[in-house]
């Protein structure tokens, strides 16, 4: 190796840029690609040495004939980070010190959290949470090697990373890969495409030394300055390649005529070992990248200390470099070339001596690599029935680690290799059909779906549903659930099929997921009775088998089915048990999703308070459990959506930012801006209002959403449209949304959408009005917002109705609802301005300008403020000696006294001369100041604070 850093002053001066970026706070990613040999591990190894005060955390992909080994960079970071801190160590650094997901990863931190479709979520969760707090201690350099030997575990994870980390992270992220190695077909293409399109990745590509960087580097080798003849003939053929350069030199300096190939000319410093030394190098060269001492002198057949003897002089030249406890080429093209130089009878004895070693003893190798090891060994030793075996082992491996892709791959080899092996059934324990089922669910797990539907096709083809019904369930369950992930026709049927298949009697755990399952899947109202009937069903039957995971969800979808926004109470009660149940079978899922619907159902019932209570402690969980980035997020909607409600627009846009960071999945994020959006739109910032929407859109735009996805978002659409007094377009939309949407489906999201199309669509008030008969008002939330379209509608209709305006003040009122209430309060004064009457319009527009300018809902109060200023009534508020306790006005208080003497409005207003629907007015601004739910609460607090003498 030459002495001399040669040729990359550039290249470093950008790495160590962007580690001082990353000291300042904002995180980094660097992409560097390079041929073979052209230098890649020698600038990270120069960059790594000079990073100074910072942690450098480094992991290599290992290459294992055609694939990679899942995790193996972070299996090697997280080993060395054990080695620094203690397994107590990197506990402290976990939420809830719980280290369950990275015992996937490492035995040592004992047994892996339960299987399941949130196994892999809070594995790669609490990688980043790891790395997240490492950087919080002190600038963290994580460095991933040889990325395109990457297994899809490692990539997925390495993406995850990439894309999520916080942007203040501390952290320098660099990756390595070959460029010549990237095929068109190459699974690391797709994915530097991906990262290079994220803001803080920059792609570095390294070149070959130009002719006088060769000459540097000839000089520092030799040390001497070759003459120009042979420095021409080695710069022609390295053709500027670094490592290339280094072999011409190290055969020219020993006398010998230069070799004629590349393969020649690498394996030139291994031919001058001696015999057993160059034995045992091809011995190694079958092991992969990196071979650990005890396996290889297993294979050799030799004791440590002869091993140790044999393989010194391959040391000291510079042929292997001492890896931990193990040994690996200097570099992957020596290995390569030392392995192509077998002969293929060679290979295969070679293979097949590394598989029977490792059947000997699989604990040479850490789990999941032995398993692994084990089953690409016999592949390669092209021995069907072992490779079909190893790889069936080899899969339950993988899945311990949540590497669904690896797992994947070796089940597919299973399924390849099935016909040449006639006992394979008998050898695995298991029969084909069996072995598709099980490769559908991890098809599922991993994301490939379209694999997953057409095994689960081929499946069904092989069995009978006559003569095996119980399997035929299992097939169709899986198939409507992939379909339902596609948003493909046929789920429900499936579904159906399905339930007929599994007999009641006796009672099964099967029955109970597919009732479950099925009752899930019915969203119609028309179906909803049907829900009912088969949730009650499945939680009976889960209920006596002990399946308590099932039991819980289907009493949460039971509870969806059962009660109304109106029925709070039971609901609540509802959830509380499933919470319980699902508890005591440990199971995540069920438990955020019991507070996932907790929280949407007191927020649809107008209960905002409590609904931010349960958002927040589920939020709380899913970072526990390591689910802050999927469960967390939802559970983040659900938290923003009422701290909007109760006009707490800047503690929401801080839940909403801190969600976005974590980058969830692409449906929640378009929820979240869109909440966003509302609070942009509330205050008046246009131009943001309209990027996030677009941004919300594109999301939508690529699947097909439910109306509690789309409808919000239109309403948002028409808001903004009339907002920038584009009214034609507006009702463009309702109209489009009219023809497109049945808003009797979803009265919750359809009172908003028709009280915006109100709004923007006067002429089409006959058709509203008819659509609004037909749509039932379910709790407080939807009759508040049936009553603002009542008023709306005799807005529009030119006869406006004081008396509805005031219904609808008093029901955004009871709700605590500051912005719709202003609104509604907007709304009456320009009825009462209208009709002269003064003083009420003075009232309305006072409560009005106090909600508005709390809220920071500035276009409403220029609203608020220009009618007044037409009027020439004063809204400013009255003069500060008329400012009493509680925060009432003396008029207030005068009414309030009334009140607690017992007065009914009628004999407020004749007692104080104003009209009786003024009177209700102020008791109604009253309750709403104090917080009270009643006049007699009202009264109560009034006589507590002794106001009255």
């Amino acid at each position: 190796m030459s002495p001399l850093f040669v040729g990359r002053a550039d290249e470093l001066a950008v790495l160590e840029e962007r580690l001082a970026r990353a000291r300042s706070g904002s995180v980094s990613t660097v992409l560097v690609g390079g041929e073979a040999g052209v230098g890649k591990t020698r600038l990270i190894r120069e960059f790594a040495g000079r990073a100074g005060e910072c942690r450098v955390l480094i992991g290599g992909c290992l290459e294992l004939g055609t694939d990679g080994l899942p995790f193996a960079p972070f299996t090697a970071v997280l080993r060395k980070l054990v080695r620094d801190l203690g397994q107590e160590g990197i506990a402290e650094l976990l939420p809830g010190g719980t280290t369950g997901g990275l015992a996937r990863l490492l035995p040592e931190f004992g047994e892996p959290d339960k299987d399941g479709a949130e196994a892999r979520s809070r594995l790669f969760e609490q990688v980043l949470g790891l790395l997240e707090r490492l950087a919080e201690i002190e600038p963290t350099v994580l460095i991933i090697e040889d990325a395109h030997w990457a297994d899809r575990s490692t990539r997925d994870l390495l993406s995850f990373l990439v894309r999520y980390l916080r942007p203040d992270a501390r952290l320098l992220t660099l990756v390595t890969y070959r460029s010549d190695e990237l095929h068109r077909r190459h699974p690391l293409r797709p994915l530097l495409a991906e990262l290079g399109r994220v803001d803080q990745v920059t792609r570095l590509e390294l070149r070959r030394l130009s002719r006088r960087e060769v000459a540097e580097q000839a000089e520092s080798i030799l040390d001497r300055m070759p003459d120009t003849v042979d420095l021409d003939v080695v710069y022609a053929r390295s053709e500027g390649n670094p490592l290339f350069v280094e072999a011409l030199l190290s055969e020219g300096d020993a006398g010998e005529t230069l070799p004629d190939s590349l393969r020649d000319l690498l394996l030139a410093s291994v031919e001058r070992l001696p015999e057993e030394t160059q034995e045992l190098l091809r011995v190694a060269s079958a092991g992969g990248a990196r071979i650990e001492h005890a396996l290889l002198a297993a294979v050799a057949g030799v004791d440590d200390d002869a091993l140790s003897r044999a393989l010194r002089p391959a040391v000291a030249g510079n042929v292997l470099v001492v890896d931990g406890e193990g040994y690996a080429f200097r570099h992957a093209l020596i290995r390569e070339a030392v392995h192509d130089d077998l002969l293929p009878g060679e290979r295969t004895r070679l293979h097949t001596r590394f598989a029977e070693a490792l059947e000997r003893d699989l604990a040479i190798l850490p789990v999941p690599r032995g398993a692994i090891e084990l089953a690409h060994h016999w592949h390669a030793a092209h021995d069907a029935l072992w490779a079909l075996v190893s790889a069936w082992r080899a899969a339950a491996a993988a899945r311990k680690s949540a590497a669904y892709g690896e797992q994947l791959r070796m089940l597919d080899r299973v399924l390849e290799l099935w016909e040449r092996v006639p006992d394979a059934a008998e050898r695995i324990g298991t029969d084909h059909v069996d072995v598709m089922r099980q490769t559908i669910t991890v098809a599922h797990l991993a994301g490939e779906f379209e694999r997953g539907l057409s095994l689960a096709k081929a499946a069904l083809r092989e069995i009978d549903t006559g003569t095996d019904p119980i399997r035929a369930a299992r097939l169709l369950r899986q198939r409507g659930l992939v379909r339902y992930d596609l948003s493909r026709p046929g789920f429900v049927d499936d579904l159906r099929a399905a339930v007929p298949l599994v007999p009641a009697d006796p009672p099964t755990s099967l029955r109970a997921r597919v009732l479950e399952s099925l009752a899930r899947m019915l969203h119609a109202p028309d179906t909803w009775a049907e829900r009912g009937a088969l949730a009650e069903e499945a939680i009976r039957v889960a209920h006596q088998v002990g399946d308590a995971a099932t039991e819980a969800h289907a009493l949460i979808t039971l509870t969806w089915s059962r009660y109304r926004f109106s029925e709070v109470e039971p609901q609540v009660g509802a959830y509380t048990r499933a919470r319980e149940i699902a508890g005591r079978a440990g199971n995540y899922n069920a438990l955020l999703r019991a507070a996932i619907s907790e929280s949407d159902s007191l927020e649809g019932a107008g209960r905002h308070t409590e609904a931010a209570e349960v958002a927040r402690r589920g939020i709380a969980d899913a970072d526990a459990y390591g689910l802050a980035r999927t469960s967390g997020a939802f559970l983040a909607i659900n938290l923003a959506e009422p701290l909007i409600s109760l006009g707490r627009w800047s503690e929401a846009l801080q839940v909403v930012e801190r969600a976005l960071e974590t980058a969830p999945p692409l449906p929640y994020r378009a929820s979240l801006q869109g909440l966003a959006t509302d609070i942009a739109l509330a205050r008046g910032d246009l131009d943001r209002a309209e990027s996030l929407l677009q941004s919300a859109w594109a999301v939508l735009a690529r699947g097909n959403f439910r109306d509690q996805n789309t409808l919000p978002h239109h309403c948002r659409e028409i808001e903004l449209l009339l907002a920038r007094d584009r009214r034609d377009e507006a009702f463009a939309l309702v109209e489009r949304i009219l023809a497109e949407h049945d808003l009797t489906v979803t009265p919750r999201y359809a009172w908003p959408m028709l009280v915006a199309s109100v709004r923007a669509a006067e002429s089409l008030l006959p058709e509203l009005r008819t659509l609004a008969g037909r749509i039932e008002a379910d709790g407080g939330l939807q009759e508040a917002w049936s009553l603002t379209f009542t008023a709306e509608a005799t807005r529009a209709s030119g006869a406006p109705d004081q008396g509805a305006w005031d219904a609808a003040v008093a029901a955004w009122a009871a709700l605590r609802q500051p912005y719709a209430e202003a609104r509604a309060l907007l709304g009456a004064a320009r009825v009462t301005v209208a009709g002269g009457e003064r003083e009420e319009t003075a009232l309305y527009l006072t409560r009005a300008a106090e909600l508005a300018d709390h809220v920071g809902a500035a276009p409403l109060a220029a609203e608020i403020g220009d009618l007044a200023k037409r009027a020439r009534i004063p809204v400013a508020g009255e003069p500060s000696t008329g400012e009493v306790r509680l925060g009432l006005t003396a008029r207030e208080h005068e009414v309030l006294r009334l009140v607690a003497d017992g007065r009914s409005n009628r004999e407020i207003a004749g007692e104080l001369f104003i009209s009786a629907k003024t009177a209700s007015v102020h008791v109604s601004n009253i309750l709403a100041k104090l917080g009270a739910a009643s006049r007699g609460e009202a009264a109560a607090m009034a006589h507590q604070q002794n106001l009255f003498g």
